[in-house]
């Protein structure tokens, strides 16, 4: 069985507009999976880790056949709308997704330039923490909050495409994403040029 890991890494040759493929047939429909498989399980694996992704990546397709007459033909690009189906999958997940950060926490590489024994478990209780902090921040953010947050870091979506996935205004995207990194800006007071770059 082929890894969706590797599947829409390489660049498919373009037989048709996105539109065209979720309108069209079950073989058409294919392609749009060729085509954004490989994006979806990175931000899926970014949330869940990379076995739980495949099943729910496996599932956004499923769903998007089934409600493919739903499905707008003047947008250009599907992925958006595919990432608003894996949002709504992944909000059943929010427990499997808070333990994964919290193994993260523990499995903290070193970082650089720590030789020292003692200045690696410092680095690492350190790293630890904030994830930790991170992951009580995403914990107790509402829904929509860390929808948008996760979307604008994970996915790479800009306002507009996180608006189309979410179906909500760009102006309550702009409004929920400025929430989401003042919660982490209060909980990481420490860290805030950090918490800054990770949401810019």
């Amino acid at each position: 069985m082929t890894s969706l890991r590797s599947v829409g890494d390489s660049d498919p040759p373009v037989v048709g507009s996105d539109a065209e493929l979720v309108t069209g047939d079950a073989e058409q429909f294919g392609l749009l999976f060729d085509r954004y498989a490989g994006a979806l399980h990175r931000y899926c694996a970014g949330r869940v880790g990379a076995e739980v992704a495949e099943d729910v990546v496996a599932d956004v397709f499923c769903v998007a056949f089934k409600q493919r007459d739903r499905y707008d033909a003047d947008r250009a690009n599907a992925l958006p709308w595919l990432y608003g189906i894996a949002t709504n999958l992944l909000r059943r997940r929010w427990r499997q997704e808070a333990a994964r950060y919290r193994a993260m926490a523990k499995a903290v590489p070193p970082l650089a330039g720590g030789d020292e024994p003692a200045l690696r478990a410092v680095e690492r209780t350190h790293a630890a923490e904030y994830v930790r902090l991170i992951t009580s921040a995403l914990g107790q953010m509402p829904r929509r909050q860390r929808d948008v947050l996760l979307l604008f870091a994970l996915a790479d979506l800009d306002y507009g495409e996180i608006a189309t996935a979410l179906a909500i205004p760009v102006g309550t995207v702009r409004s929920a994403l400025h929430r989401a990194r003042k919660r982490l800006r209060d909980v990481l007071p420490a860290h805030a040029d950090t918490s800054q770059e990770m949401t810019s």
